[in-house]
């Protein structure tokens, strides 16, 4: 398979930074980095490394090989632990500077925590997993919603070098047990009941039941439960404690402990195409130089910054840039445990205006669903704090884009969209906020030492502009390990399709001066009478319709085609939209052979927490297969479900 030679990088590299016709070019530090990391990415990236707080600093930056059994391997020789470069090293300059503000998600609960004040925290829930007869290198599950608890179980476990599992609080029992199981947790932090809106979720509950169902498999032998609602729950015991009681009987102190690069610091489950979910597994030192950097360059960190990522803590973004990056980074940190706009319209609003934020980092179906309130709601607050805004989990598109730069942002503030995945641990394409010219929907540009490259069907690198299949030439430090206790599914899913390269399984487009857009899963391709179809190229057109929020095309089974196209609508006002007006878009954008068969306008589209359309279920319920919908307790409202459900029976 063709590969990139040194010289074709290095001429890559300037193009897309000296095109003629682009507004404003990146700034010259900025550039001097992507340079830099081109031409001597050894030298770069220890020098990245100084990030950290290293208890014995690497003599080399990485050892990774995408060939063969496939290699991973950064820092190697150095030894650091994550909370003290998150908190100790911050102790001496800025111990009295808020690590954290937390509000709840009722009015009056608000408590900022100094770095002095977390720090004492996270030692005393460590103190409290030593005793409990947590080991180094032992999983411990973290099954919290986003109240400040989680965000100290993560530190802790980093200090006494267990490796945390964070899951969804919105999982099944069944969905529990399962990567309850498969991680050999041997501790478990739950909630008594956790809040989303006017709703109450049973996580001690939910979570008994889990245990219950994998005890054969299960290696639990605690499980600390957090006074979230103060609410009674069932104790077992011998095996539940109060958290509170618990972490009152420790010292405010607890030695890290010193971890190797390689050590794993969290397991991550994402779902598979298998629908079996893969545990990633990333590093300490490599993960935690990625964290650090991709927070500062991305989001032009500034140390007044108040950093509000409202991303779940059981995200890999939540991980990320919620805990580890501005952590790392010594910035502040905003926490809301509550929704959007409950219990009314405006509630994040207020949260940027009260708490001063000034980067705000957010999903594009965030976005959209305040594009849908009425307009008086956004004008009737100041967000004059803000500076940079983010998105990510998709492609944002461009009128999505726009509104979020002139109404939130109020033409002043840089618009960072942001593409990366669970695997990357980080950002790697973006337009980096004040170093980038940004263009609506775009990814952009690799960050610095990110080699993505777009190689053809038949594994040949497209040079130049032109589309393929969007692969990395080479790792970089936050990138996965492994998945857990299956390595060689790890090398078959991302390094078997395109051999030598790590492989995103999504597709992309680039523009001459190197600007990506990304088209979406390659996978998500129909097949209409032997013409293959891309759904991204069907809802880039429909998204041309301004009085479309947001669709989804798949493919269904067809007597005479093969595959017929169906799509779902998600209207800006509801009851004026007619679906005749997604044919014109598409016809348009695309040709009359990829008109639908059929359209459905509905309220939303099935989502997970993080803002990714579920196609799968989109899929059954339009061929009118309900069987085997699986498990909709991960999605973000799983009412949707039903109401499609008879939305397409009623239809037809």
């Amino acid at each position: 398979m063709a590969r990139l030679s040194n010289r074709e990088r290095w001429d890559s590299v300037p193009e897309a930074f000296v095109a003629p016709g682009m507004a404003t070019q990146p700034t010259g530090e900025y550039c001097d980095m992507v340079l830099k990391a081109q031409q001597n990415p050894e030298a770069f990236w220890l020098q990245q490394a100084q990030r950290l707080a290293w208890q014995t600093f690497p003599q080399a930056a990485s050892r990774s090989d995408f060939t063969g059994d496939v290699l991973v391997q950064w820092y190697p020789g150095g030894v650091l632990n994550a909370s003290e470069s998150c908190l100790d090293r911050h102790l001496h300059t800025q111990p009295n500077k808020a690590a954290l503000i937390w509000e709840g998600q009722e009015d009056g609960q608000r408590e900022v925590l100094s770095y002095k004040d977390l720090h004492a925290r996270v030692c005393r829930l460590a103190n409290t997993m030593r005793r409990l007869g947590v080991k180094k290198g032992e999983c411990v599950a973290i099954h919290l919603p986003m109240v400040a608890e989680g965000i100290i179980a993560m530190l802790a476990c980093a200090r006494i070098g267990a490796i945390h599992v964070v899951l969804f609080g919105g999982f099944s029992p069944e969905g529990l047990a399962e990567r309850l199981s498969d991680s050999g947790a041997v501790l478990v932090l739950t909630a008594d009941v956790a809040r989303r809106g006017d709703k109450r979720i049973p996580s001690k509950e939910t979570m008994d039941t889990a245990l219950l169902r994998c005890a054969e498999k299960s290696r639990v032998q605690h499980v600390l439960v957090v006074p979230v609602t103060g609410a009674s729950v069932p104790m077992h015991v011998g095996r539940d404690l109060n958290y509170a009681q618990e972490v009152a009987k420790e010292q405010p102190d607890c030695p890290a402990e010193p971890m190797q690069a390689q050590d794993p610091l969290f397991l991550l489950y994402t779902s598979g195409s298998t629908g079996r979910p893969k545990g990633l597994v990333h590093g300490t030192g490599g993960y935690m130089v990625w964290a650090s950097f991709t927070h500062a360059v991305t989001f032009d960190h500034k140390p007044t910054d108040v950093f509000w990522c409202t991303a779940d803590i059981s995200w890999i973004t939540g991980h990320t840039y919620v805990v580890y990056g501005p952590l790392a980074n010594g910035g502040t940190i905003m926490v809301y445990e509550g929704l959007p706009s409950w219990p009314q319209p405006g509630r994040w609003w207020d949260v940027i205006d009260r708490n001063g934020v000034t980067v705000f980092y957010t999903s594009p179906t965030v976005v959209r669903a305040a594009m849908r309130e009425d307009s008086a709601v956004l004008q009737s607050r100041s967000l004059e704090s803000l500076r940079i805004l983010g998105t990510v989990g998709e492609p944002i598109s461009p009128e999505a884009w726009h509104w979020f730069h002139d109404e939130v942002g109020k033409g002043r503030c840089a618009v960072v969209d942001t593409w990366w995945q669970t695997e990357t641990g980080g950002v790697m394409i973006t337009a980096a906020a004040n170093s980038v010219t940004p263009r609506a929907g775009a990814a952009s540009l690799p960050l610095p030492g990110v080699e993505a490259t777009l190689l053809d069907t038949q594994g040949t690198v497209v040079h130049g502009a032109g589309e393929g299949l969007l692969c990395m030439a080479r790792s970089w430090p936050g990138q996965a390990q492994s998945i857990w206790q299956d390595h060689a599914r790890f090398k078959q899913t991302y390094f078997t399709t395109c051999p030598g390269y790590y492989f995103t399984g999504d597709g992309a487009r680039r523009e001459a001066d190197g600007y990506y857009w990304i088209t979406g899963r390659v996978d998500d391709v129909v097949n209409v009478s032997g013409q293959r179809i891309g759904t991204a190229e069907i809802e880039d057109a429909i998204a041309t319709d301004h009085e479309v929020v947001e669709s989804a095309a798949v493919g269904i089974p067809h007597d005479l085609k093969g595959q017929g196209l169906v799509v779902f609508v998600v209207p800006r006002a509801q009851g004026v939209f007619h679906p005749d007006a997604v044919n014109r878009a598409v016809a348009a954008g695309v040709g009359r052979y990829a008109v639908p068969e059929k359209i459905y306008v509905v309220r939303d589209l099935p989502k997970t927490r993080s803002g990714k359309i579920v196609r799968r279920l989109l899929r059954k319920i339009a061929a009118h297969d309900l069987d085997g919908l699986g498990d909709l307790s991960t999605l973000a409202d799983p009412d949707i479900v039903q109401e499609l459900i008879a939305l397409v029976g009623a239809q037809g």
